[in-house]
């Protein structure tokens, strides 16, 4: 009997272990990681059409589908115009005049001028996270959270990286930068919202194609300042990313391999997308530093994030950090700062702001929202509502 146990164990042993090899040999495979990393795939917004989107319990004509041609191929990527409940109240019976659904001459409707016309508009570009489309998930509590805090000013500009929703296409790390700058071009020179009025918005993989974005238009001559950026559960890069994955916080996936760091840097080195944000904000704030361009930096992670540790947001926090010192400053230096000067806020979790002669970066971490859930809680409406009062302070 007992022979009989071990032999079943073995064997079951030796097959949970010939899959997994198989599954790490795939994830080498540039087209399966990009399914892996993505999951543009699932759509999670089944048996509902994006250009309808009072589907998503929006109203008639508060949400204006559309599509901005992408800059590096003439693809076509599918976007939605979401307006501040305020002004949908005060101009609701001309909104209700107009046909609904996908809009081909966006610049004609209504929505669109009063986000144009409009000299006080406030505009939040959004980034999503991986899987599903603009209207999956806690997207659409999402972009209530957003404009919430002054609603009759900030609208919500929202699309679908190449490959995902409507956006035809295959992603990669280069697809969706490009896809990025496209839609913040269009909000500059097409919607002519001047970058002091517009917020970029990023949360989990969003915040790796967020900090693309700034660092591009920091490189400019002179850099481009935006009224600021709130980034939630972002990661530090995408190999420290799949060592301290789990699947629910309990299942681990490539984790187990970092015990092997020989091992894992040679699997480390077939990945394609690397994302590498902590190296990217660090630009970032350097670059805005020399130039002496004003820039504000929010970083929101829920401590129970089963999907993306908090402490990747630590570690970013620290880069950023460290890029705006002369001397710099280790991370340990950082946590004892943060113990010194932080802010513990009890049950609701800590803030630590950092601020230079032309930025602040700012550390959130409350102790409850999850990777999605938060997206829809009072913590980020206010990331926004301070990042603008901000921005009214300093052109005042």
């Amino acid at each position: 009997m007992f022979y009989t146990v071990l032999k079943y164990v073995s064997v079951s042993a030796a097959v949970l272990a010939g899959l997994y090899a198989g599954l790490i040999g795939l994830l080498t495979r540039p087209s399966f990681q990009a399914h892996v990393v993505y999951l543009h795939k699932i759509q999670m917004t089944w048996f509902k059409d994006l250009n309808v989107p009072e589907s998503f319990g929006f109203l008639r004509n508060q949400v204006t589908p559309f599509r901005i041609r992408a800059a590096d191929g003439g693809q076509e990527l599918f976007a939605w115009h979401i307006l501040p409940i305020e002004i949908y109240r005060q101009h609701e019976s001309t909104l209700l005049s107009e046909p609904s659904g996908l809009v081909a001459d966006m610049p004609a409707r209504t929505a669109f001028r009063l986000l144009r016309d409009d000299p006080e508009a406030l505009l939040v570009i959004h980034f999503h996270g991986a899987a599903g489309t603009v209207g999956s998930g806690y997207r659409v509590p999402n972009y209530r959270a957003l404009s919430a805090g002054q609603p009759h000013k900030i609208h919500v500009l929202t699309f679908d990286y190449r490959g995902f929703g409507y956006s035809k296409g295959n992603p990669s790390e280069h697809g969706l930068c490009s896809d990025a700058i496209s839609v913040v071009e269009w909000a500059l020179n097409i919607a002519k919202i001047p970058p002091s009025r517009i917020l970029v918005f990023g949360q989990s993989i969003g915040t790796a194609v967020s900090l693309a974005v700034l660092e591009h238009y920091a490189l400019n001559s002179p850099p481009t300042c935006f009224a600021g950026a709130v980034l939630v559960a972002p990661f530090s890069d995408v190999a420290r990313l799949v060592s301290t994955y789990s699947v629910a916080g309990t299942i681990p996936i490539i984790s187990p391999l970092a015990r092997f760091p020989s091992l894992f840097r040679y699997l480390s080195s077939f990945i394609r997308d690397t994302w590498l944000s902590k190296d990217r904000v660090a630009h970032y704030v350097r670059t805005m530093e020399t130039h002496g361009r004003n820039y504000r930096l929010t970083l929101i992670h829920a401590e129970d994030d089963w999907d993306i540790p908090s402490l990747h947001t630590e570690i970013v926090f620290w880069h950023a950090v460290n890029a705006s010192t002369d001397d710099g400053i280790t991370y340990d230096e950082l946590e004892q700062r943060k113990r010194e000067q932080g802010t513990d806020l009890g049950a609701a979790g800590s803030v630590m702001e950092w601020t230079t002669k032309n930025g602040v970066i700012r550390e959130e971490i409350p102790t409850t929202g999850l990777h999605d859930v938060i997206m829809g809680n009072p913590v980020v409406s206010m990331a926004v509502m301070r990042t603008f009062a901000a921005q009214d302070i300093a052109r005042g």
